[in-house]
């Protein structure tokens, strides 16, 4: 599984559209419920305010697939981001479901800035897991290059 991940993340990653101006940036990541489960052991509630706003520990309600996922989706955003992890604090990356439980993302702070930077409009998450692993794939569309405006929910501050 590991192997259509590594795929997965190189196959996509700044694809450039037919207008040669525009891309899709791609991200996928991968958590293996039991080492996670463990780090959530050792880190209590310091690793949950570390690594999850009040929104999603909230919605997350403890569960370990649904940390699990969202964890991943952020790694899958900031690799979308063409940052990692290492510029963007794990807060700036928000996943937020939605009345029907999809998914969607919401940047704050650095992340936002970087967002904009690429020129990123839309953005899309896909979560799933399984007995052993918590997946999650990030596509992203960055316009033109003469489109300066984003149209995604991207917020300077976040609601904490």
């Amino acid at each position: 599984m590991r192997d259509l991940v590594d795929f997965l993340g190189h196959a996509l990653d700044d694809l450039r559209l037919p207008d040669g101006d525009a891309a899709i940036h791609a991200g996928v990541d991968m958590v293996e419920l039991d080492q996670f489960g463990r780090i959530l052991a050792m880190g209590g509630e310091e690793f949950l305010a570390t690594v999850y706003t009040a929104r999603e520990r909230e919605h997350c309600d403890g569960r370990l697939e649904r940390l699990a996922t969202r964890f991943a989706a952020k790694e899958a955003a900031s690799k979308a981001l063409g940052t990692g992890l290492r510029d963007i604090g794990l807060l700036e990356i928000e996943v937020v479901s939605e009345a029907n439980g999809r998914p969607h993302l919401e940047f704050h702070g650095r992340a936002r800035d970087r967002a904009g930077e690429l020129g990123i409009t839309s953005m899309a998450v896909s979560l799933t897991d399984t007995q052993t692993a918590a997946v999650a794939f990030v596509v992203a569309l960055a316009a033109p290059a003469n489109t300066t405006e984003p149209s995604l929910p991207l917020r300077k501050e976040s609601k904490l």
